[in-house]
């Protein structure tokens, strides 16, 4: 949202996993409450740092102990008009920002007699929102957009969102320092959008002014007509680091510290970061689709947010298997997660039998490595792995073996399609060459279609 979003381009959907099943459930709980429900009770092993329900007397503004409002059309000494091409004019008064006296904020855009659009921004004063070392962090709101659609929303750009801390008072350093939109949305479409923006602009390795995101779009009920809950889990508890985007506790996209270089991953994350409502109008994004706001565009639609809640957990979602030190037994069960190394590849929380994590984000050309696997005297014939797969219609690959280099042909692969879910789990067995001896294992991933088609849960060989 800030600077300019851009023009969005669609990327390869990252893999859609909970993270933890009691936090899923509960945020699948909040989905289905009524307008003025108070934030759900954290989920055990989490702990609220902080808390905005919209309690109050009607036709009041915000809370100035958790918020401050952005007004005019930039920060002092920064891009104009939010550096986004947004034309209103952000204020503080209750006509754009107020509760409404049944636990909800109203952010409304309004066009007066002669076309000018005043609107709202508010933003937390505090600026320290990161996970703890090792543990996980989560933001979440409910709300609903702005119930317009058609040519009446022309120009609509709903959002919640984080900014780094360090872009507070300098207001010249993005995207270096980290964006995190957790929601936005634009012309009434039912379609949200989830993205980090980093690096530099324009283009760099966060493809900016695009960044590194996704979209999905609201089950049940659209956006538009209905509450949903909006979350964004950043977890340092795993390897690579990650942020996930979920709607209503399914996660639809994923972007992991090794998608980029460990500086550009750094600057953007290795510091606190403030958390952003508004509604725009106008600007790079509705330009994206179709513009506006124009003639058509009917005044006076908020967003409406039922709570805004920030979640903290010392601890992570699920156990990592180490390399191990020595060899490696082809016929017990090899974690996928525990590779030496790997390309493309990201570990999250398995809510497979036996917990633990998996390996995700699989897609054409994508690799993971096994040194030291120990086949024996007696030769291997079968290759069997547990995966599961949530692709499109349509989208399947092949999860291939090979051995001592990523390069040489495969010695046994099956093919692999949707099976009802990205932790939908089957066990797959393929015949293989034989294979005798101790040898350098490569799990590689094959398809003809750009997009993820598969997670991997563990591996073994046999006779």
């Amino acid at each position: 949202m800030s600077e300019t979003s851009g023009i969005p381009r669609r990327r390869r959907a990252l893999v859609a996993v909970l993270s933890t099943l009691g936090l899923a459930a509960a945020v699948a709980t909040a989905a289905t409450l009524p307008a003025d429900a108070s934030a759900p009770t954290p989920p055990t092993g989490w702990t609220q740092v902080f808390v905005d329900d919209f309690n109050g007397t009607a036709g009041t503004g915000v809370s100035t102990t958790n918020w401050q409002y952005s007004t005019g059309t930039s920060y002092p000494g920064g891009p104009a008009n939010w550096g986004t091409g947004e034309i209103e004019t952000m204020t503080n008064s209750t006509n754009n920002v107020s509760l409404d006296g049944s636990g909800n904020l109203r952010i409304t855009p309004i066009r007066d007699s002669v076309g000018n659009w005043t609107s709202g921004r508010i933003e937390t004063n505090r600026t320290d929102f990161q996970p703890p070392a090792g543990g996980r962090l989560r933001v979440e709101a409910r709300l609903q957009v702005p119930n317009v659609t058609g040519a009446s929303a022309l120009g609509y750009w709903p959002a919640f969102w984080m900014l780094g801390a360090p872009y507070r008072g300098n207001y010249q350093n993005w995207p270096s320092v980290g964006e995190i939109d957790i929601m936005e949305n634009t012309q009434g479409l039912n379609t949200i959008w989830g993205t980090l923006h980093c690096g530099t602009s324009p283009g760099g390795p966060c493809n900016e002014t695009t960044g590194l995101g996704s979209t999905t779009t609201c089950s049940g009920t659209t956006c538009q007509a209905g509450f949903h809950t909006y979350s964004m889990e950043w977890d340092r508890s795993v390897t690579p680091e990650a942020i996930r985007f979920y709607v209503d506790g399914t996660n639809y996209h994923t972007v992991t510290a090794n998608q980029v270089d460990a500086t550009t991953w750094s600057n953007a994350t290795n510091h606190g970061f403030f958390i952003i409502l508004n509604v725009a109008m106008g600007g790079a994004f509705p330009a994206a689709f179709g513009g506006g706001p124009d003639a058509n565009t009917v005044s006076g639609r908020p967003m409406v947010v039922d709570y805004v809640q920030v979640l903290q957990s010392t601890t992570g979602g699920g156990t990592t298997t180490p390399p191990p030190t020595g060899s490696r037994d082809a016929y017990s069960a090899i974690q996928a997660e525990s590779y030496n190394s790997q390309s493309g590849t990201l570990t999250e929380t398995t809510t497979d039998t036996g917990g633990g994590q998996n390996i995700g984000s699989l897609a054409n050309g994508d690799w993971a490595l096994y040194q030291g696997v120990n086949f024996g005297s007696t030769a291997a014939t079968q290759f069997v792995a547990r995966v599961a797969s949530g692709a499109n219609s349509g989208v399947s690959g092949l999860v291939e073996v090979r051995l001592d280099s990523r390069t040489n042909t495969p010695i046994g692969s099956f093919s692999i399609g949707n099976t009802g879910g990205w932790q939908s789990w089957r066990t797959v067995p393929a015949n293989m060459s034989s294979v005798t001896g101790t040898h350098d294992v490569y799990l590689t991933f094959t398809s003809g279609q750009a997009q993820d088609f598969v997670n991997v849960n563990w591996f073994n060989f046999g006779h």
